[in-house]
């Protein structure tokens, strides 16, 4: 009978390691493993996976790679710090280039797919910091968490409170000004946004900067274009 020879644990264990990194790696959309710039590709053990300039690392919060450092993470979220500002990422999010001096081209229009649900998303930024959108025909304004105004350093201070009625009742909401909305590379000043008191998953993207735009609708992919 042939001998049963076995790997001590931390062999085993290793083994693990190196095989799941592998898989959560291949598992990166080859757009995102390619771009430059940073973005969340999702969880390794107890440290993020993000991938820098197209290479993924795996890091703690306080780490600092290539430049990128992890101030924080939680779920399918993330905050860094680039050495020239803080960024916001979510799993499966477009990667977001790194470095002030990056040109990025204004676009006349956005196209989205609808993802899971039917709902049509995308990454974007308002005030020039990065949020993540879902559009909603039936908002009024674009709507936000107080918690993510707070990251986005809106000044609430002058905001005028005002309520909305929701499928849990009337709920007060402060309304502000944003200097800056942009989706996807479309970026328009000046929109009327809602800042609600209970934290929200994502941005929805109203009326306030729909209507300003020729939306149409093909089955799963709609298109917003500068008019």
């Amino acid at each position: 009978m042939a001998a049963v020879v076995r790997q001590p644990a931390v062999l085993r264990q290793r083994r693990r390691v190196l095989c799941t990194l592998a898989l959560a790696i291949a598992a990166i959309p080859p757009a995102v493993r390619a771009a430059p710039g940073v973005a969340l590709a999702g969880r390794m053990g107890d440290r993020a996976l993000l991938v820098i300039d197209g290479r993924p690392r795996t890091m703690a919060v306080g780490q600092s790679v290539d430049g990128v450092t992890l101030l924080r993470w939680s779920g399918d979220e993330a905050e860094v710090d680039t050495g020239t500002g803080r960024l916001s990422l979510r799993v499966g999010g477009t990667p977001v280039q790194v470095g002030a001096n990056a040109s990025r081209k204004m676009a006349r229009e956005v196209v989205m797919t609808a993802g899971p649900g039917g709902h049509f998303t995308s990454a974007g930024a308002i005030n020039g910091k990065s949020v993540h959108f879902m559009v909603d025909t039936g908002a009024t304004l674009v709507s936000l968490g107080l918690d993510d105004a707070t990251r986005l350093g809106i000044d609430l201070k002058d905001a005028r409170t005002a309520m909305t009625q929701t499928a849990n009742g009337p709920v007060p909401v402060q309304l502000v000004v944003l200097g800056s909305v942009r989706v996807g590379e479309l970026e328009l000043a000046n929109v009327g946004a809602a800042v609600v008191p209970q934290p929200m998953p994502v941005v929805l993207l109203g009326n306030s900067f729909l209507a300003r735009l020729q939306m149409r609708r093909d089955n799963d992919i709609m298109r917003l274009e500068l008019r």
